[in-house]
């Protein structure tokens, strides 16, 4: 049954999971009217990400059902807000993870939104008017400007969805770790996935020696010839491991399986930094003799904010960077869903929504 929202009269078509570990099935439901701070996105693309696995399932005993999931949207506007003035009916846009913020606190006015104790996301949040926000895969979207970026022109709408999520989340940790504007670091790449092959090319883009660190042997065909990666290391082989050791400069860790750090730490030299970016469902080991040893640091990183994705649009745009992808029709959305959580895809899903060309 269509759920309803005061204020909320527009219908909209989409696809939602009604109960947990329910298969996804056609739902219709209201969005609000567009505001004088919004934007109307007609949506072309939508990203498919681990996390709508987790929401649909209810895997974190968060989820408020029925849940239209998806947070990498790309898509046209269609209409503007009277207060929009940086937005204008048919601009190239995307949406990500953030629908709303606090907009007063330390983190809102220092444009890092991301990190606000009210942050609320694009579907599974609740929007400031009380209402449950709903997700991209769906035909519409109702965005407050303030969380909506310009997609560059040259780039294809569909490859560029899954930047939203996957890409921002590796773009940050190499910002905030100074890999941007330097260049010449050896940098480690742990996992060779949907967030691991894009920081691949971010690396090879900014100037950096890139090794993949993987556990599986024929990652390294599609490491070296397909992503131009400069070094591949097999991490289940302790010679290769200790070969390395004290060899690179800085390491992202994709991962999302439990795994030790240790091993992996030690491949830091003296004063290298190891990000985590992958979200394990269970601690991951992290022994103190490699830190302590090694003056290293580890830290974590989630998405970054709306000023920091348009930046990296906007090199992705300079560099030619989009996400390898697979674009599959919403009636594959269940079967994309069950290969996704297998693994089997190179590298992220994005849905047609629109049923456009797979290059517009």
């Amino acid at each position: 049954m269509a759920q309803t929202t005061p204020n909320h009269t527009q219908t909209v078509s989409g696809w939602a999971a009604l109960e947990a570990g329910a298969k996804l099935t056609p739902y219709t439901f209201k969005r609000r009217e567009n505001g004088i701070h919004d934007v109307t996105i007609q949506i072309l693309y939508c990203g498919m990400c681990h996390t709508d696995i987790h929401y649909t399932r209810n895997d974190w005993g968060i989820t408020t059902f029925p849940v239209v999931p998806g947070h990498e949207i790309t898509g046209v506007i269609i209409k503007v807000g009277s207060e929009v003035s940086n937005f204008k009916v048919g601009d190239r846009v995307g949406v990500g993870c953030l629908a709303a913020s606090c907009l007063e606190c330390e983190f809102c006015k220092d444009s890092q939104e991301n990190y606000c104790d009210a942050v609320q996301f694009t579907y599974n949040g609740i929007f400031w008017d009380g209402s449950i926000t709903y997700g991209g895969y769906s035909k519409m979207l109702v965005a407050d400007h303030r969380y909506v970026v310009h997609v560059p022109e040259t780039l294809p709408m569909d490859a560029v969805a899954p930047l939203l999520c996957a890409g921002i989340t590796v773009f940050c940790p190499m910002k905030d770790n100074n890999l941007i504007e330097s260049t010449g670091k050896r940098l480690g790449i742990v996992g060779l996935g949907g967030l691991g092959h894009v920081a691949v090319k971010f690396g090879k883009a900014f100037g950096h020696h890139v090794t993949v660190i993987s556990t599986s042997p024929s990652k390294e065909k599609e490491a070296r010839e397909r992503l131009g990666a400069d070094d591949f290391i097999l991490s289940t082989n302790a010679e290769q491991m200790q070969s390395k050791k004290r060899t690179l400069d800085f390491i992202l860790d994709t991962v999302s399986a439990k795994h030790s750090l240790g091993p992996t730490l030690e491949l830091l030299k003296v004063n290298g930094t190891l990000v985590i970016v992958g979200v394990p469902d269970k601690p991951i080991d992290l022994p103190s003799f490699p830190l302590i040893f090694g003056k290293r640091v580890v830290k974590g990183s989630m998405i970054g904010s709306i000023k920091e994705t348009q930046e990296m649009m906007e090199l992705c745009g300079k560099h030619n960077i989009t996400c390898d992808i697979e674009v599959v029709t919403p009636d594959k959305i269940n079967e994309a869903l069950d290969r996704l959580a297998n693994n089997d895809v190179k590298y992220r899903f994005v849905i047609d929504i629109a049923g456009k060309s797979p290059n517009l």
